[in-house]
């Protein structure tokens, strides 16, 4: 088999947070409303996030996150476009996600996050 060869531009910190998603929007101002399904966020990096959910979600469209990265004081509030979709066996979906207009000023909670990561060996 083959190796994998990864192409991201940033690393994957693997991390398991709790998100709800309660509306999703397109550029248009198209509003598609969901009800609260549980959603568990697999990865994180500075371009976006990966989740698992049994949520039925279209690509293209976006929501607002909220995101605590280890600690309250590296909250990230955010715009998530969903690119990437894909279903499982298990009746989940798994998606990919960009952060749509982050600023790179925020780099530094990336930083910190990746650091703690490091050190609990983590990735």
């Amino acid at each position: 088999m083959a190796d994998i060869v990864e192409k991201r531009r940033s690393k994957r910190i693997p991390v398991r947070l709790e998100l709800t998603i309660s509306k999703l929007f397109k550029q248009c101002d198209i509003e598609k409303i969901e009800t609260a399904v549980p959603i568990t966020v697999t990865d994180v990096s500075r371009q976006g996030i990966g989740f698992r959910s049994k949520g039925n979600f279209p690509v293209d469209y976006y929501f607002n996150a909220k995101l605590e990265l280890g600690d309250s004081e590296n909250v990230l509030f955010c715009v998530v476009q969903i690119i990437r979709k894909q279903d499982h066996e298990d009746g989940e979906f798994a998606y990919g996600c960009q952060f749509i207009g982050l600023a790179s000023v925020l780099n530094y909670i990336f930083d910190d996050f990746e650091r703690k990561a490091e050190e609990n060996g983590t990735i």
